[in-house]
């Protein structure tokens, strides 16, 4: 009896070791939980933000695998966007959904990132193949860049159709003191010094904003950014709760591990759900 006990132990030992997860699931807490879980709080959501590490394949495959979930109950009042698109080019992105331009046209015309056709242009495919919006959320990035250089002053000379249409409504609210942009001066050592995270607080404010003109009860939105944008509920989510606190806003983050049989302490409360992938996992990039 206990050689069997032995034997049964040993393999499942082994088997752990044999078997490696390519992802695991956490609540905020820690608490492992899965994918039918998330989804479930997917389908009672206003707006997700979906975070994702850039160049990470996994958090790819959740967003068109979550996207293709919620469209199966939601249909029609399903809306997609993306920090991956800028705002001027939605004219762009909007023909190339109604069929008026293919592919290449598009990936000329449009600022598409290095890793577009493996990671974003799916989900920009699933919406035109199923009619969906896809919301190019993001302020265009010359426009951050200057905030970068300058601060919000800069962008008081931009042209009233560019502050109109291609950004968030200035002056732009900004909270020194939240931790993400404190830390992003940390983590910097002190170069680009207070300029840096205000052209952050730029593309958060910005893809809130596009966030808000294109959703209304009864839809829900889905929009995939970097996790930065959206970790510990700050980011894009403080100020979508500035222009409305009712909102039912589900985060997700992705972070890489060396293990991901459990979450670390640092990971912990970063969103409502973590994706924990192991650090070693291919990238896209």
């Amino acid at each position: 009896m206990k050689k069997s006990l032995f034997f049964a132990f040993a393999i499942i030992i082994l088997s752990a070791f044999t078997n490696p997860f390519a992802y695991q699931l956490f609540d905020a807490e820690g608490n492992e939980t899965d994918y039918e879980k998330l989804l479930e709080k997917a389908k009672e959501a206003d707006i997700i933000l979906f975070g994702e590490l850039h160049n990470n394949p996994i958090a790819h495959w959740l967003q068109l695998r979550l996207t293709k979930d919620l469209y199966n109950v939601k249909k029609e009042n399903l809306v997609l966007g993306a920090e991956m698109f800028e705002a001027d080019d939605q004219i762009t992105l909007n023909e190339y959904l109604a069929g008026k331009i293919n592919y290449k046209t598009f990936k000329q015309e449009a600022k598409v990132w290095p890793n577009n056709t493996t990671d974003y242009q799916p989900l920009v495919d699933f919406a035109k193949d199923n009619n969906l919006s896809f919301v190019a959320a993001n302020v265009p990035r010359r426009y951050a860049n200057m905030v970068y250089k300058n601060g919000f002053e800069a962008l008081e000379d931009v042209d009233k159709f560019a502050k109109k249409n291609w950004m968030a409504p200035l002056p732009i609210k900004y909270d020194p003191d939240l931790p993400g942009y404190k830390k992003m001066i940390e983590m910097m050592g002190g170069h680009g010094g207070d300029n840096l995270p205000k052209a952050q607080a730029l593309k958060d404010a910005t893809m809130a904003y596009f966030i808000t003109e294109n959703w209304k009860k009864g839809k829900i939105f889905i929009h995939y950014n970097g996790t930065y944008h959206s970790d510990n509920h700050e980011g894009i989510m403080w100020y979508l709760q500035q222009k409305n606190k009712k909102l039912n806003i589900l985060t997700i983050s992705t972070v890489e591990q060396t293990e991901v049989s459990n979450l670390t302490d640092e990971n912990k409360n970063k969103a409502d759900f973590i994706i924990a992938v192991p650090e070693d996992m291919t990238k896209t990039h």
